[in-house]
């Protein structure tokens, strides 16, 4: 196994600029057709929840840990930002960074716990932890989240001329975001460092053999990880001003999970399409049912019946998820063009 020295350093080498920027204006051209067709409000939603996504991607396709409890740094993301604009100031700066030192800080405690655990181990303590998180937002703290009443919530306008609770302004501003987001996942993911977790993922051992710090490289994608999906519930709240211990619930794993598999595991394009792929058939399903219902006369069972199915098939159908399908077939292609007399 020959690794750049660098690694050891856990330095990070960009890139080429060219490269980053063809892909950005990609994932631009695609969030803006799908803006010919879904409402701003809608797709603002999509956004944020494609960097929640992606969040999930780097701990889990990059590393290999399933986590049952990413939700914890979201929801710690949203309610700290929340929070900070009710008491404290009404800066989405200043709030949005409070979101995120929080979370970082929440992470890099929990990361020295749960990064000691591997597999199932890893996922339900995760999840205890998130069900810790959930239950102290509805109860302990009620008197400052509002329980299941909600948080209500807002900024002042970004730079002072950005009025987020605009739905243009917030469809551009989470664009922007998600953009850098990509932007700082592809770097890091292409790095040396990057190449040491995916290292890790396929034999740990190996890469401890060599003298790698497996434990400190694991804690550190792991806080990366949670601090954008803190990143996510913290634009959440300043692009909606209004919080429910919804936004925490492990119960929301769920759907993250979902997204990563359907578009394919470590790929960030793949993290994009499962998220746009999986927020379209939610968001569809419960208006087509009904419909379809009054076409053939006959009462259908809810929507949420007919997700699972279609997720389900989704995923079994597609075990690689859409990018790993369409690599496969565009491989395959490739060899039997080049072996064709």
């Amino acid at each position: 196994m020959n690794t750049p020295a660098d690694i050891r350093g856990l330095s990070i080498r960009p890139a080429p600029r060219w490269k980053i920027f063809g892909q950005l204006a990609l994932i631009a051209v695609g969030i803006l057709l799908l803006a010919t067709n879904i409402k701003l409000h809608w797709l603002t939603d999509f956004i944020i929840f494609f960097i929640l996504v992606l969040s999930f991607d780097l701990l889990y396709g990059y590393m290999g840990h399933l986590s049952f409890g990413h939700m914890l740094y979201y929801g710690a993301g949203a309610y700290v930002t929340g929070l900070f604009l009710v008491n404290v100031g009404k800066n989405p700066i200043a709030a949005l960074f409070a979101g995120l030192a929080v979370a970082a800080i929440l992470s890099a405690v929990l990361g020295l716990i749960v990064m000691r655990t591997h597999g199932a181990s890893f996922a339900l303590i995760n999840m205890a932890f998130n069900e810790i998180g959930f239950f102290i937002i509805r109860s302990p703290l009620a008197k400052f989240t509002r329980g299941d009443d909600g948080l209500s919530c807002s900024s002042a306008k970004l730079f002072g001329i950005i009025d987020l609770s605009d739905d243009v302004s917030a469809f551009l501003f989470v664009g922007v975001m998600l953009l850098l987001v990509f932007a700082f996942l592809q770097v890091l993911t292409t790095s040396p460092f990057g190449i040491l977790v995916r290292s890790i993922k396929e034999n740990e051992k190996r890469v401890a053999f060599f003298g790698y710090d497996t434990f400190r490289s694991k804690w550190i994608v792991f806080v990366v990880s949670s601090t954008l999906a803190a990143l996510a519930g913290s634009i959440f709240t300043l692009v909606r001003g209004f919080l429910s211990p919804q936004v925490i619930s492990p119960f929301g794993n769920v759907e993250v999970i979902f997204a990563v598999l359907i578009g394919g595991a470590g790929n960030l394009y793949g993290a994009l399409i499962g998220g746009a792929i999986f927020m379209l058939i939610k968001n569809f399903l419960p208006v087509m049912i009904p419909e379809l219902s009054k076409v053939v006369g006959v009462k259908l069972p809810q929507w949420e019946m007919w997700l699972g199915i279609i997720l389900l098939i989704i995923v079994f159908a597609m075990r690689k998820g859409v990018v790993g399908v369409i690599r496969s077939q565009w491989h395959y292609r490739l060899r039997a063009a080049r072996s064709a007399p």
